[in-house]
């Protein structure tokens, strides 16, 4: 499999304060990928300055071959990377249908003035953007709710809203913030065979931050080990898992007091 994004030597700072240290990973074409570290190793600034809502300090992100650097996040969006959130993101009074419908934003192609004048084409293009969004709820399993407001489901089923809106937007790469956030068992593990769909039947590549190990190792063929902003480890998940520096940062030192 061919590389699909390198991060190579990417820095991040605030106020003084380093956040991201020459941080170097690769994401292969079709793989399951995460990154994992303890609480404030800089996991979610990863995923802020590939999605531009950061601008790293020194570095280089490299996306299907195209530098993303200075790119703004809705262009990021168009060339294939879709996230979702730790904490919701949804439009709640909004229904679920047009939640999803709104992921498509960035591929739509008629402008304002022919959304006011209702024009024969952007009539025809809203249209096929809805269907397009029935078919995203279909597979995410939510087509029953399309016409229900989305702060009215679960908290599960609304995840997966949020799943449904950034699969239409047609990533190449999903990137998945904590998905198991709020979960319970049963809803993690419908969770994993979802990854796996989108992977297997989409071709979707898929990076995830997440603090469930079980999941982590259950599910990722490529793990990034962080630790106050640096890479102290990566492998699959049997070599992540013996790593000494991997279970010093998780379990701290044998010697330290406490």
């Amino acid at each position: 499999m061919t590389a699909l994004l390198e991060v190579q030597g990417l820095s991040l700072s605030f106020g003084g304060l380093l956040v991201l240290q020459q941080l170097d990973f690769t994401v292969r074409a079709g793989a399951i990928a995460s990154l994992i570290g303890p609480n404030g190793a800089g996991k979610t600034s990863v995923f802020n300055c590939l999605t531009g809502f950061y601008r790293p300090s020194a570095g280089r992100i490299i996306f299907a071959g195209r530098s993303l650097r200075g790119m703004r996040p809705h262009r990021i969006t168009r060339v294939g990377l879709a996230r979702t959130f730790q904490n919701l993101r949804l439009f709640r009074e909004m229904s679920v249908i047009e939640n999803v419908m709104a992921g498509q934003h960035c591929r739509s192609r008629a402008g304002v003035l022919a959304a006011i004048a209702r024009t024969p084409g952007q009539r025809r293009e809203e249209a096929a953007i809805r269907d397009a969004a029935f078919r995203w709820l279909d597979f995410v399993g939510l087509r029953q709710y399309a016409e229900r407001s989305a702060g009215n489901l679960s908290y599960g089923d609304q995840r997966r809203v949020e799943w449904a809106r950034a699969l239409a937007t047609t990533p190449r790469l999903l990137l998945l913030d904590e998905p198991t956030a709020g979960l319970n068992l049963d809803e993690r593990t419908a969770l994993v065979a979802l990854i796996r769909r989108v992977r297997d039947e989409l071709g979707i590549a898929v990076l995830l931050i997440e603090h469930d190990m079980g999941l982590v190792m259950q599910i990722s063929e490529a793990i990034t080990v962080l630790d106050y902003g640096r890479k102290i480890a990566e492998g699959n998940a049997e070599a992540v898992q013996s790593d000494p520096r991997v279970i010093e940062a998780y379990l701290g030192r044998e010697d330290e007091a406490g």
